[in-house]
């Protein structure tokens, strides 16, 4: 499993490698400094898991590099990993493509929380969907989410008692709709009491 760190910056580059190294142990990560070598290195060194993505990079301006990578690699997992303020940028950010917009001035305990997220391993995927959906076969995080469903609890909220950022609330529930086939937390919520869940 490959991750590409992309970021001009060589303190970042080893900054962001090492953050991502506690991710998920075992991953191969290969450091870039510019978009237009992407696709030769990904030739030479694998299939990538997931591009982290600074927003301001030499050869890049406003939200080219997002589009770029997620036109040539649609499927893969995009985290846009920036000094830029989210206030301005993560709108965009996602409507261009991305999966997830992580500031740089984030902890280090929300930065790992938001890429954890989206290193979802095909093994995860098919035990997922073999599975019927069931208490036992929720993540630990999607009990949370459900409990705090039931408490009435906003994005914001939820975020902070996590220590996690709002997006990375979204991207798990996002996998939780997904799991329990419904689209919203009103419907999730309905599922988790029809089901007898609250409690788990």
């Amino acid at each position: 499993m490959t991750v590409y760190v992309i970021d001009d910056h060589p303190l970042m580059r080893d900054a962001l490698t090492m953050l991502v190294h506690r991710v998920k142990p075992g991953l191969k990560i290969i450091p870039i400094h510019k978009l237009n070598v992407v696709e030769s290195t990904v030739e030479k060194n694998g299939l990538p898991e997931l591009f982290c993505l600074d927003l301001q990079l030499p050869d890049t301006l406003g939200m080219s590099g997002v589009q770029v990578l997620k036109s040539k690699f649609p499927n893969v997992p995009l985290a846009v990993v920036t000094s830029a303020s989210a206030s301005e940028f993560e709108t965009r950010c996602l409507e261009a493509g991305a999966n997830a917009f992580i500031e740089k001035s984030n902890s280090p305990t929300q930065i790992i929380a938001a890429l954890r997220s989206l290193l979802i391993t095909e093994e995860d995927e098919a035990q997922e969907d073999a599975a019927p959906a069931g208490p036992t076969k929720l993540s630990k995080r999607q009990k949370q989410l459900i409990l705090m469903l039931d408490q009435g609890l906003s994005n914001r909220e939820i975020a902070e008692k996590l220590d996690i950022s709002e997006h990375t609330v979204k991207v798990h529930f996002w996998r939780l709709f997904r799991r329990l086939g419904v689209n919203s937390r009103t419907q999730a919520l309905h599922f988790a009491r029809t089901n007898g869940w609250l409690g788990i």
